[in-house]
């Protein structure tokens, strides 16, 4: 399935924007980044591996060969992963941060507010590239169980190193090891961290199938025009 790799999806959207309101998202990303409260609902979501916003001026596309393009509008990349289903994660952002999503938008040719929800995933749809090639180095793991595998690897090395050696006292070293479980002193343990991944069931193939069924069409077009 296009865009996934695992538990993983990798989005990509590229919205057009006339030239002089690009200053004013350029102002906006500046304010979030020196107010990071401002981005406190979407910093919550746990199930984001990674969301970052970039501005990409009209005369700044690179000339692979085929010419200096001539465009009339800048434009607004935005780049995420994420676990989840792609409507998971639309419903999430639109639940999360409302108010930023169409601030961060703002500038974007015919963005329709992300509430109420169905004209925000069409157009998100409408101008989301599709991933063709993904990598993903823990593609049965979940953000969190990376997370709680790093918790139980450091709690195991802190065994290792105060506990190990012919010299260690097994009853401190079984203490040690109930308290590293359990927690101690208010410091919770690492007995629910651990995980079990591998890949999440499939959502829906809905996606698989419309991919497989427009590829003949795909094959067959011509190849599509450049951006205006």
């Amino acid at each position: 399935m296009s865009n996934v790799a695992g538990k993983a999806y990798g989005m990509n959207v590229i919205t057009p924007m006339p030239p002089w309101k690009t200053w004013i998202n350029q102002f906006l990303f500046m304010v979030a980044r020196g107010l990071p409260g401002f981005l406190s609902g979407l910093l919550g979501l746990s199930l984001i591996h990674f969301a970052r916003w970039v501005m990409i001026r009209r005369d700044q596309w690179p000339d692979l060969g085929q010419g200096k393009p001539r465009l009339a509008n800048d434009y607004m990349l935005f780049v995420s992963n994420f676990n989840g289903t792609w409507d998971q994660y639309i419903d999430a952002f639109s639940d999360g941060i409302p108010n930023g999503l169409d601030l961060f938008w703002y500038s974007s040719s015919k963005f329709p507010h992300s509430i109420p929800i169905t004209p925000f995933k069409n157009y998100i749809g409408a101008n989301q590239i599709d991933t063709t090639y993904y990598y993903n180095a823990t593609p049965g793991s979940a953000q969190r169980d990376i997370k709680s595998a790093l918790r139980v690897a450091a709690a195991l090395k802190d065994l290792a190193a105060w506990h190990g050696g012919p010299g260690g006292n097994p009853e401190r070293f079984a203490r040690a090891y109930r308290e590293a479980l359990t927690g101690t002193d208010g410091k919770p343990g690492i007995q629910n961290h651990f995980g079990s991944p591998g890949f999440a069931p499939v959502a829906s193939t809905d996606t698989d199938d419309a991919d497989r069924h427009r590829e003949p069409f795909i094959r067959g077009r011509k190849p599509n025009p450049p951006f205006r």
